[in-house]
């Protein structure tokens, strides 16, 4: 049956490119213990938490809709979200980065319908809906870190990746969707999770120049990630990674980890996501994180433009924007640049489809259709003139010849020569010329010929300099960008008929507990009474599931036999790796119980 996916005004408004990642949450797909997972995860959080956390973090429990006893649903989460101006949507595992980061510009969580396995209840590298649900979202109530979240989305959104980026953000999907399928303790499974870690293993030791992308990723992982607030000695949690790690939670808050005042350094400082970290950085308050972000854009190429953030464009080989002095904007996949003895750029060219846009628009008549085979356009001013074609007015062109329907020849300051029937122009909302349009037109550098009248119209950019270049189109209309095809999926395994018999158990114990009616009597009509029921459950794990902890915990919770307390101890000692988890739940129990009490 296809799945449905609940929308609102805020998601109405998302560009096709950002809903295309956008997928059904199928809240079917959540198993009993999937439900339980989520269950022990938050009230050990918000046992634990409630004492480490910001102070905004419970309060925004409750503001999200974010229930301890039940996986949200998107529905009742964007109903609520609404309320404080955001919305969620379900997405399958990671995402590329600048399109996670136009989500949160456009006020949208993005999170992982997928839960944890068991096994990995403690941390897991895959995003998942305990991670982006119970961690991303209390915290959004805190309208200073709202603005920032949502400011960070607009930055990262413009920040120019790698091809070493791209190969990055591939492995370590792979990496994480082979740790988070149901069925890993077969070799063939073990053997493509341990090639997958080599993969990223060496990708992280190759040297290459950081890109934005990586460098405002760091911050995005120092802050929103594993973000701390308050003072070095006094440190709260404040980062998804941090409140949704009942492992990394604590061992956060421990000497071992270096605690360091935060800065713009934090972008320099690369992480590891398969491991916990050796160190994390604590802002005084969310305001200061706005500071330390407006002071890294101000070194990206978005805001400096010039020959290095073109020549990021064309490294990059990816749709890239470069916006010049009169307004005109340039969306195509920069191929090359000439410049001066000035590392001026004197002229560019894109390769492939290729729009021109002014203020995000698409300029009429200049789409990929008369772009088709890219763009080309020298830049700067011209030979022996002072004053540039953009500062020219009509009487200025005239003077020099610029007449529509006449012919033309000019030489820039560059050397690269114009010669060619002057059709029209088009005009920025200032009056200046940011295009002319030559037919018959040849353009040379030297010997070289850049243009020839075979090529077809010659539409000449008119700017002294590039002032900005960001990634992505200026115009997102302007391209078919609804073609994203990752080279992995998430791996949807099929439950073994034990596996299937044990999701049955704890679903029986679920209704249990719900029901709040744990009778000691015999029923009339001969059925087990929950006490006897929850009895047979506990010797049928002892019996058939005996490595399984969580559901004995459950039992134990809701019934205090002594006997599911000394299988608990036995396991301990038989699995000495989840012995700190058997320990925690039943802390968890001793206090609700006098708390109760």
């Amino acid at each position: 049956m296809e799945q449905k996916i609940e929308t609102n005004e805020l998601l109405d408004r998302l560009p096709p490119h950002l809903k295309q990642y956008i997928k059904p949450q199928d809240y079917e797909q959540y198993t009993p213990i999937n439900q339980a997972v989520w269950r022990f995860v938050m009230r050990k959080n918000v046992d634990y938490l409630s004492k480490v956390a910001h102070e905004s973090y419970l309060e925004g429990l409750q503001k999200t809709g974010i229930s301890i006893d039940h996986i949200p649903s998107m529905y009742g989460m964007n109903r609520i979200l609404k309320e404080i101006g955001w919305a969620a949507v379900a997405v399958d595992g990671f995402i590329p980065p600048n399109a996670f980061m136009e989500f949160q510009a456009y006020k949208v969580l993005v999170i992982a319908s997928d839960i944890r396995q068991l096994e990995n209840i403690e941390y897991t590298p895959a995003p998942d809906i305990i991670h982006e649900g119970a961690g991303h979202a209390p915290i959004i109530a805190s309208p200073d870190y709202a603005e920032y979240l949502r400011r960070f989305g607009e930055v990262g959104a413009k920040a120019i990746s790698s091809a070493h980026d791209t190969d990055m953000y591939e492995a370590i999907r792979e990496l994480s969707i082979l740790k988070e399928a149901t069925s890993t303790s077969n070799i063939d499974q073990q053997e493509k999770i341990e090639a997958a870690e080599r993969r990223i293993d060496e990708l992280q030791n190759k040297e290459v120049k950081p890109s934005e992308i990586s460098l405002i990723r760091n911050l995005h992982w120092w802050t929103v990630e594993y973000g701390m607030v308050g003072t070095v000695e006094d440190p709260k949690i404040y980062g998804a990674g941090l409140l949704s790690s009942i492992g990394e939670s604590e061992w956060c808050m421990k000497e071992e980890v270096k605690k360091i005042p935060y800065s713009i350094k934090a972008a320099y400082q690369d992480f590891d996501i398969t491991k916990p970290q050796p160190q994390l950085y604590v802002t005084p308050d969310f305001a200061y994180l706005q500071e330390v972000l407006e002071e890294f854009a101000n070194t990206m190429a978005v805001r400096k433009g010039g020959w290095r953030g073109l020549n990021k464009l064309i490294e990059s080989k990816q749709l890239g924007t470069i916006e010049i002095s009169t307004g005109l904007q340039i969306s195509g996949r920069f191929s090359r640049m000439i410049q001066n003895e000035d590392n001026e750029v004197v002229y560019f060219e894109t390769s492939g489809e290729t729009a021109l846009s002014y203020r995000e628009k698409e300029v009429i008549g200049h789409g990929v259709s008369r772009h088709t085979n890219g763009f080309r356009s020298p830049l700067g001013k011209l030979k022996g003139i002072n004053l540039a074609i953009e500062n020219m007015g009509p009487r200025d062109l005239q003077a020099y010849d610029f007449y529509d329907g006449k012919p033309i020849a000019f030489e820039f300051e560059s050397g690269i020569t114009v010669k060619g029937m002057n059709v029209t122009g088009v005009r920025n909302l200032r009056g200046e010329l940011m295009l002319i349009q030559f037919t018959d037109c040849t353009v040379t550098y030297g010997d070289e010929l850049l243009f020839t009248p075979e090529m077809g119209d010659f539409d000449m950019a008119v700017g002294k300099e590039i002032v900005s270049a960001f990634a992505g189109a200026a115009d997102y209309l302007s391209f078919d960008l609804v073609n994203h095809k990752s080279t992995t999926e998430t791996i949807r395994v099929e439950l073994s008929e034990k596996e299937q018999e044990l999701n049955t158990l704890y679903n029986e114990v679920r209704i249990l507990r719900e029901s709040l009616n744990v009778e000691p009597a015999v029923r009339q009509d001969g059925s087990l009474p929950e006490g006897k029921r929850l009895d047979f459950i506990y010797e049928k794990i002892a019996k058939d599931h005996h490595r399984d902890w969580l559901l004995a915990l459950e039992i134990y919770e809701l019934n205090r036999n002594k006997k599911v307390l000394a299988y608990l101890e036995n396991l301990k000692e038989q699995r000495p790796g989840i012995a700190h988890l058997i320990d925690a739940g039943l802390g968890l129990i001793k206090n609700e119980s006098a708390f109760v009490g």
